[in-house]
């Protein structure tokens, strides 16, 4: 696990060092912008770090995951590091927005997002330890959605769209995507695999795209996180996130991609997480065309017949990784050129590749045919 961490401090010096040249090159000035972006990064991930050591005996205690037959793991392991992710973003937030004179209205809008993240971590600790009924999860989760988006007041639709039907269709998708996310966490470092190219993504793209300046440094400070948590998560996994971070990270990263289409970089917000989308919904409409119970756990998600094909948890990981990076790639095309041809182009593209994985990880492998 050292070792683990040593390769991402080198990582962050190198895109430190990246980051002062190309400052340097373009503007002087932007190194401090570097600087201050990199410290966010560090800093949320020494403290997801620190946070884990010191909760990992309780969790070890309180919230053991045992093995059962949809399960992707063969030993008891802990889960609730996702206290520790969700805890270390928005306090590496907060003590940069103490730091920084913002104005009121933005830190309204951080604290409403925070507590709301709160809500949804509490909702996910106590289902961790004593499951909730699926109903009693659901209103919980709506009013928590409900708040961000209303309080957002932000317009993606066209302003045909009447305001009120916007922000329902806004709160379902909502929901839904921080139900995905939590249906998603089902295997060692998937959802770092998905999160931090996405949460990166934002940071980047955010700032051409004009994303106001709290919501990139949430950006960071979740990337950050995650990459500290990472090593606890490696395959073998020594710690799981639980719903205590599956939950508050869809409603973390859900806000960041509406704030991201609220600036007209709607194909952009739904290219960067679309591999967990398609995944989630076509599984979700599949179990719903053979009348099974949704809100039950099971094992036929993608991502999961790709381990029962043969393909283990790094090689998963690892793809959904690579497919990320492209998907961005795409995203940031869309900026570039807004054209109407592109961004219908990038998405149809991004939905082929995706399709491409989704059809590989559902394809045995051959020596598990032989």
């Amino acid at each position: 696990m050292v070792r683990d961490y040593l390769k991402l401090i080198a990582c962050w010096g190198v895109l430190l060092a990246a980051g002062f040249l190309l400052s340097v090159a373009f503007n002087p000035f932007a190194f401090f912008t570097v600087v201050m972006f990199s410290t966010v990064l560090l800093v949320a991930g020494l403290i997801a770090s620190l946070l884990i050591l010191a909760l990992k005996p309780l969790l070890i205690r309180y919230a053991l995951a045992r093995p059962n037959a949809r399960s992707s793991h063969k030993i008891p392991t802990p889960q609730g590091g996702g206290m520790a992710v969700v805890g270390a973003a928005l306090i590496a937030t907060a003590l940069t927005f103490a730091l920084l004179p913002l104005p009121n209205e933005l830190l309204r809008t951080f604290v409403i997002v925070a507590v709301a993240t709160v809500i949804l971590a509490v909702i996910g600790a106590v289902d961790d330890i004593r499951p909730l009924s699926a109903s009693l999860r659901l209103v919980l989760q709506v009013a928590a959605v409900s708040a961000v988006v209303v309080t957002s007041g932000l317009r993606v639709l066209p302003e045909a769209v009447p305001l009120a039907v916007e922000q329902a269709i806004l709160i379902l998708g909502g929901v839904w995507f921080v139900n995905l996310v939590n249906f998603m966490d089902g295997l060692d470092w998937i959802t770092v695999a998905e999160m931090v190219p996405v949460t990166a993504a934002v940071a980047v793209l955010g700032i051409a795209a004009g994303v106001p300046f709290p919501v990139i440094l949430m950006a960071l400070a979740l990337c950050g996180a995650l990459l500290g948590f990472a090593p606890f998560n490696k395959p073998v996994a020594r710690l799981f996130l639980g719903d205590v971070g599956s939950l508050p990270i869809g409603l973390l990263v859900g806000w960041m991609l509406l704030q991201l289409a609220g600036t007209g970089a709607l194909a952009a917000a739904l290219l960067l997480p679309l591999y967990y989308l398609m995944d989630a919904t076509i599984t979700l409409l599949r179990r719903l065309a053979r009348r099974e119970k949704v809100w039950e756990a099971h094992r036929s998600h993608f991502y999961q017949k790709a381990t029962d094909s043969g393909f283990s948890a790094m090689s998963v990981s690892a793809h959904v990784f690579g497919l990320n990076l492209v998907l961005a790639g795409l995203a940031a095309m869309t900026l570039v050129w807004s054209s109407g041809v592109v961004q219908v182009a990038a998405l149809g593209l991004g939905t082929v590749l995706v399709a491409l994985v989704l059809r590989r990880f559902s394809t045995p492998r051959p020596e598990v045919l032989r």
